[in-house]
Order: C-alpha cells, then structure tokens, then sequence
C-alpha cells in the first residue's frame, strides 16, 4: 500500500492494532445530486470512495500472517447492480438527469468491481475480500425509496435479520476465507453480469481505480 499524500499517517513507533473484520454497509439514495464538503458526488462517495479509503487506511490492521486466519473486507452491494453497467466516463454522474435509483445501482455496480480489484492487491497481505447482494428486505430504506416496489413484493421481501444472514456468513464461515473476490448471494457465489449488460473492460476498471485513488490521495 503506496500513500499518495501525508495524510492519516500512523502514529510513529505504534504498532496496529489487528482488525479481523471490516463490512462497508453504508448506504444513501439521495433525491437529488448532491456533494459532499470536499466536492465529490454523495453517493460515489458513500458507496465507493469511503470503502475504497477506509479499506486502504487498514489493510495494515487487516493483513495477516502466512498461518493465522486472513483478515476480512466484505462489501455489501445490491442485487440492483445487475441493471446498470460501470459508468466509467461519467462516475460520478455529472451528465444528464440525476435518478437517485440510476445512482444507486451504478455505485452498487462499482462496489462489486472495486472488491474484485481489492482483491487482487490485497491477496498477497493475508486479507480476503468479497461482495454480495443480501437480498431484498423489508427496511425503511426499501419502503422510502421504492414504494412501489415493496407494494408488489412485499409478502416475498425478507426481515432485516434475513437480511443478515449473507454478511454474518461471509464474515465468519471457512469458505469465504478460502476464497476471495467473488459475489455472493444466499451463500453462493454469482455471476456479476446477467441481462446482455456490456462487461466493463480492463480500461474501465482502471479508470475506476485510478479515480479513487486520486480523489483519496491514497493508493491501496
């Protein structure tokens, strides 16, 4: 892990102290664009700067030895993802008209891409990385952003602690610290493109990267 700038340098002389577990569950569908402080698009920066940051701020406390258990990064993306392709030219959303769900599922989209690339950096540090889709459950975020939605399904949506399940599983079963980089939905791992949806190219995946990277002054 390379820091692009000075900021949030650990203390000298201090070791960390080890992180077994971090889940990027924060989430916002905002009803109009919106930035944050530091000029970044909320919900980019919600889903996918803040993992990207915080993740690359731990990876010391996170990162395990040769024989010890791997630490765990688990992001939780949503099934919504599967309708959007990676916007790597617009990530975040400054052309055309802002559609909070548009936003949403694109950041989603993101989240599943920067964990596959996570992982591939932080393979070597003893640290496994996944995302996945808990399913659709019946929380306030669901009936305040997609009314409609839960009228339809509502008899079929899951309780919050369903809800659960997937992370609670990700973050303690064996398999999923035997492997990394993968989707998972209901204890299974997925594919990440359904719907004929283009695949994002190497190119793409690196403009995300690179995107984040700049933006955090931070290089995982």
């Amino acid at each position: 892990m390379s820091r692009t700038s000075t900021r949030c340098a650990p203390s000298p002389g201090r070791s960390p102290t080890p992180l077994a577990l971090l889940v990027h569950n924060a989430g916002a569908v905002l009803p109009s664009r919106t930035e944050t402080a530091q000029g970044v698009e909320a919900t980019f920066a919600t889903h996918v700067l803040g993992p990207y940051l915080l993740t690359g701020l731990l990876l010391d406390r996170l990162a395990s030895p040769p024989a010890a258990p791997p630490g765990r990064v688990i992001f939780v993306s949503s099934g919504g993802m599967y309708a959007q392709r990676l916007p790597a030219d617009d990530l975040q959303y400054r052309r055309g008209d802002y559609k909070p769900l548009v936003a949403y599922a694109r950041t989603k989209r993101m989240q599943v891409v920067l964990a596959e690339l996570v992982a591939g950096r932080v393979r070597d540090h003893g640290v496994v990385v996944h995302s996945g889709h808990p399913g659709w459950a019946d929380t306030p975020g669901v009936s305040a952003s997609l009314p409609g939605f839960r009228t339809v399904v509502g008899p079929l949506l899951r309780t919050s602690e369903n809800g659960a399940d997937l992370v609670t599983w990700l973050a303690a079963a064996p398999l999923p610290g035997r492997t990394t980089g993968l989707f998972w939905h209901d204890r299974r791992p997925r594919p990440t493109h359904y719907l004929g949806l283009r695949r994002e190219s190497p190119a793409d995946r690196d403009r995300l990267w690179r995107e984040c990277a700049a933006l955090a002054s931070w290089d995982i």
